[in-house]
Order: structure tokens, then sequence, then C-alpha cells
């Protein structure tokens, strides 16, 4: 354990918080999962998983992709279709991560300029009335710096790919 000691007690205060969900922000969460890897315990891998895949699932990385994204809010769509791909992708048993599978995979299929081309479109965002392609062009562009910056500046919480 390279000199880095945590008590049982603490071990099992952390699986607690992850399992009751007290833990729900990216910052939160990377500081348990470093601490687990100091440890290095077997058992600590399945309610990491967990409480990774309930912070994607249950809006917690939507709410924090909204909170970085305040002028253009993140695409729940963009979320939602990462993840479906993800679900679908063989490869994603290559991490217990499901949050950075889901940021990964939006950066690798360049989902962000697809869904900010899609969202900068709706005659919603332009109320009501079709825009310009010229509108939708800088729109678009617009939605695609706020969003890669949000997922880059989370993507950063890693200082390697958390993969096995």
């Amino acid at each position: 354990m390279s000199g880095h000691s945590i008590s049982a007690a603490e071990k099992d205060q952390m699986i607690q918080s992850l399992q009751t969900h007290r833990v729900n922000t990216l910052v939160a969460l990377r500081r348990i999962e470093k601490a687990f890897a100091l440890i290095g315990s077997p058992d600590l891998t399945e309610p990491m998983t967990a409480a990774w895949s309930y912070y994607v699932n249950h809006h917690g990385l939507l709410t924090e992709l909204r909170a970085l994204t305040k002028n253009y809010p993140f695409s729940s769509e963009c979320l939602e279709e990462a993840k479906r791909r993800v679900y679908s992708d063989p490869q994603s048993n290559r991490s217990w991560n499901f949050c950075w599978l889901v940021l990964s995979k939006m950066k690798k299929d360049q989902l962000i300029p697809h869904y900010a081309n899609y969202q900068a479109a709706l005659p919603t965002m332009w109320g009501g009335s079709v825009p310009t392609a010229e509108g939708v062009t800088r729109l678009s562009a617009a939605f695609v710096a706020e969003w890669n910056w949000a997922v880059d500046n989370m993507l950063r919480h890693w200082e390697q790919p958390p993969t096995q």
C-alpha cells in the first residue's frame, strides 16, 4: 500500500457513503476512487462501479455538465446517446468507471458536434422561427466550444484512463 493506510472503519464508511449515494459529485467520487486504488482490495470494485453508474444514470453527470455550461446548457440527448453507445460497445468492459467511459465516448465518437448542430438548428432555439444556415453554424460553434470545454474539464480529473 506504499505507506498510505486507511482504517477498516474509514473504508466501511466510504463504502456506505457510496451505497447510500451521499457522495454524488465527480470530485468526491474521484477522491474515494483514488483512496480505494491505494488499498487495492477487490471488494471495493463493485461499490465504486455501482456509484459511478448511479452518478451517470441519476442525473449527477448531467447536472454537473450543465453547471459548467451555463451559457449553452449541455445536451441531455448527447449524454443519452453516449450512454447508449457505451452500453452497446463490447469494449466498455475495459473500465469499471461508467462516467469516464461516457465522457470518453462523447469525444471519441464526435457526439458533441453532432448534437450541437442538431440543437442549434431547432426552431425552438430561434423563438419558433426557422434559423439561417449562418445562424445555425454560429450557434453550433458556441455549443461545441462550451460543451467540449466542460467535458475536457471533467476528463482532466483522471491523470490516466481508468482501464483494466
